[in-house]
Formats: structure tokens, sequence, C-alpha cells
């Protein structure tokens, strides 16, 4: 995600890249319940015959609350600027009989993860004269390996074989570097051979994605009629600024945040249209002289730094929005704390001026942490969302997009699907919400909407 300060600060959306996650994690409709206990299972792995053993840890999940036990309760956060090490990600070369039906190929952590780790891995033909051929030996096989806090250190990816002759091979590789974790060893090679036993398929329990529940009090929501905005906010309205004023050069946006009351003429930054609250962008048909130059762009933001009913320690948000999708925009749905910047939650961000970018298909989730103004550590996802979700259109129609914050554990949900979790390492903070588009283009700005339009929000409180 990006840092949204003026100053030496700069924004990190220019190194994301995205995971290209091919094939569909399982998923909890919404409204189902889903009960699992892990019990502290143990799998062992034999590969090309070494052995690898792997103990589970013990959690239980429901589609309303999220209580996972990790080694975490132990761990200085020192007050939100430290976060416990990525766990390393790696493929380990796997054996199986000639005339088997499936090769099941290990992908294990070398450590109980703090948050959601996510990997692409795909198959590659073999070389060599010995070498095995997708279509022909074995099935090709394209898909998103997902390890969530409090799973087992070890899946298994399993290939469907046609036919393996002794000693042929093939691989499976990963396609880039693990989301949320670090990358150990890339490439397997799977061997059939009648000399050592198979690599067995993992045995452990793994928690099933939560669907989102509101289990806080409802303590505010988004009416036109009771919906109030001033340049600076107020105890009972949201602010058109941030808390640092109206731009952010730091972060190399080239849009000025507009209030019609300060810049009469313009098109409305904010307004209620016939689907919902409306943050319009725009290239301005004049430019704006403000703080010492020229400004060509409109960029619009609602905050709720001075907005009492906005402000929560713990508890739910939940957005329902339709995204834009014109080149150079920057949506987002942030939180800061009450107490200032950093730490942030990032619950979406939207990097138009990124190339990749695809507004119907990406999501991104991102912490920030650490103390008066300078950033220690930032953790977080990029994901293609249909192929590792089954979820799209956020630009084509309306979606919710939520976080529930627990003392444990931040749980980010898109359309009720958990996508990301990752340990709390902000105990005590209150937070404020953020909804802005940013502009962050020198170009003609003109394509497709530079509007979000905000359907619903609902803001719950947990004790």
């Amino acid at each position: 995600m990006n840092i949204k300060l003026t100053g030496s600060m700069c924004g990190a959306g220019l190194s994301l890249l995205c995971v290209m996650a091919a094939g569909a994690a399982t998923m909890l409709s919404s409204g189902s319940t889903s009960t699992n206990l892990q019990t502290g299972s143990t799998t062992t792995l034999l590969s090309s015959g070494s052995t690898s053993t792997t103990t589970s840890t013990t959690s239980l999940s429901t589609d309303t609350t999220s209580t996972v036990s990790s080694s975490f309760s132990t761990f200085d956060f020192a007050n939100g600027t430290r976060l416990p090490d990525k766990s390393t990600l790696s493929l380990g070369n796997a054996t199986v009989h000639p005339g088997s039906g499936t090769a099941y190929v290990p992908v294990t952590l070398d450590r109980p993860t703090p948050n959601t780790v996510i990997a692409r891995v795909i198959t590659v033909n073999g070389s060599g004269t010995l070498r095995a051929l997708s279509g022909y030996n074995y099935q090709t096989v394209d898909t998103v390996v997902i390890f969530r806090p409090g799973d087992p250190l070890v899946q298994t990816v399993g290939v469907p074989i046609t036919s393996l002759a002794e000693g042929q091979q093939f691989q499976l590789k990963l396609r880039e570097a693990p989301w949320g974790g670090l990358q150990g060893q890339s490439l397997a090679t799977i061997t059939a051979t009648s000399a050592l036993a198979p690599t067995p398929k993992a045995t452990g329990t793994f928690r099933q994605p939560r669907t989102f529940a509101a289990t806080g009090t409802l303590q505010f929501e988004l009416n036109k009629e009771t919906h109030k905005r001033s340049p600076d906010g107020g105890w009972n309205r949201w602010a058109t600024s941030l808390s640092h004023g109206r731009t952010q050069i730091a972060n190399g946006e080239t849009g000025l945040y507009l209030d019609s009351s300060l810049f009469p003429g313009i098109e409305g930054p904010v307004y209620w249209g016939a689907q919902g609250l409306v943050l319009h962008s725009q290239k301005l048909k004049s430019p704006i002289w403000y703080e010492g130059q020229n400004w060509y762009y409109g960029a619009s933001v609602l905050d709720g730094r001075n907005f009492i009913a906005s402000q929560i320690g713990y508890g739910q948000y939940e957005w329902v929005a339709r995204m834009p999708n014109r080149r150079g925009s920057w949506p987002a749905f942030w939180l800061i704390s009450t107490s200032g910047w950093p730490p942030e939650i990032d619950i979406y961000e939207g990097f138009g001026y990124q190339s990749f970018w695809d507004f119907d298909r990406h999501i991104s989730h991102t912490i920030l942490g650490g103390k008066d103004g300078v950033r220690s550590f930032q953790r977080g996802v990029t994901i293609q969302a249909e192929q590792a979700y089954g979820l799209n259109g956020f630009a084509q129609d309306f979606h919710r997009f939520a976080v529930d914050i627990q003392r444990d554990y931040i749980t980010w949900f898109v359309d009720g699907v958990e996508t990301y979790q990752s340990v709390n390492p902000f105990q005590g903070h209150r937070w404020y919400p953020i909804m802005d588009v940013a502009v962050k283009t020198s170009g003609a700005y003109d394509d497709g909407s530079g509007d979000m339009i905000i359907k619903s929000l609902r803001i719950y409180s947990a004790p």
C-alpha cells in the first residue's frame, strides 16, 4: 500500500506486483457455517528418500469469530512498530510410483505465519530423454496455494498422472515470490520411481476462510438525510481534506483534494447521485493555483479524523461500493490511528496508475506500522481476486469491502469472503476511516470513470 503523508515519505505502491493466481481457493458461501478444530495433528512427508515432519497448530474458526492460537501471543510488537518475521515458502521434490494416478508435491512454510501467504504454482515439462510431457504423461496444474495463520505448515499440490514410466520426471515451480512470505526453493522435481516410497498427500486440517459477519454494535450508518461534511470536518461531519492538507506531493499525486465551498465553479467532488454517495475525480477545466503551484486534476476525499461516530477501537467497517476504472485514479478505503500516522490499515486500494492494475479483478490489503510519522514495516498482498477467490467486476457493479479488527487478528473480506488475515500488532489504538479517489497521472485522464460510488457504509463497535 501507499504512505499518504507529505514530507519525505513516499508511496510503496510502485513496488507492488500482481499475484496472478490461477485456480480457485476453497470458499464458504455467504451465510454458511463452518466449524473447524485442529488438534495438533502431525503430517509426515517423504520426498526423495528424506523425511520431514511438521506439527500443526491448534485453531478454532467459525463464520463469526476468529480465535486462532499461535506463537505470537508473547511477541513484543513494540506498540505497533514491529511484526513477526515472514515465513519462507518452499516447494519440495516428490516421488510417485509408475502407474499411480496422482503425484503429491509438498509446499511448506518454515515457521508459523503471522499473516496469509499466497503463492501461485504451475507444472513444467521435464527435460532430457526421460522428460514427462503435459497432456501425455500428466495434466497441467496451474493453481493457488494459500496458508492462513494457524494452518499446518505443509500442504500438497496434487498433479493428475496419465502415464509415467520408471525414471520419468517433470517439475512444479513458483510463478513468482509468494505474497506475504519469503521465497525458498522455487522449483521441485517430481520423479517416477518404484525404489522409493511415494510422497503422500498432506493430511493436516486447514482452516476454511471465514465469512463476514458483523459482531459489534452498529455505531454508524451512512445516510443521505444525515450526511454532513465541511473542509476540516467536525464531531458530527466528515472532512474534505486530509489531516495534513489537500495535497500529497510525496506520494507523487497530481490531484488536489477539492471542496466546492473553497473552489467554486468546479464539478462537485462529493455529491449524492442516484446510486449513492459519489467521490468524483476529474481533470480540471482550468488549473487551480494552490500552495505555490498549478493543479490540473481534482481528487476527492472524506476523512473521519474529527468525526466521533466513525471511530472505533475494535469492530468492523463495511463498505458497499463500485470502484472507478480510469487509468491514473487511486481509490482507497483506509484507517488511520487517532493518535497519528502510522499505523495504517488499508482495507482496499486500487493502483490505477500502475500498468498491470485491473480494476475489475485486482484487490490489495496492507498494514503499515511505525510511529511519529516514520514507517517501520509494511506488509500485505495484491491479489488477482478472480482467479484466487472467484471474485470480479469491482468497477462494473457494487461489492462489499470489509475489515474485522479484533485483539488477536485483523481479517479482510470482499463480498463476505475472507481474502487476507494478519496478526494485529496495534493494540489499544482507535481508528478513523478515510475514503478517497486520489489522482496520479499527467495524462488526459478521460477514459472510463473516475468516480467511486458508495452505496453503504456501516461501522460496528466491539468491546
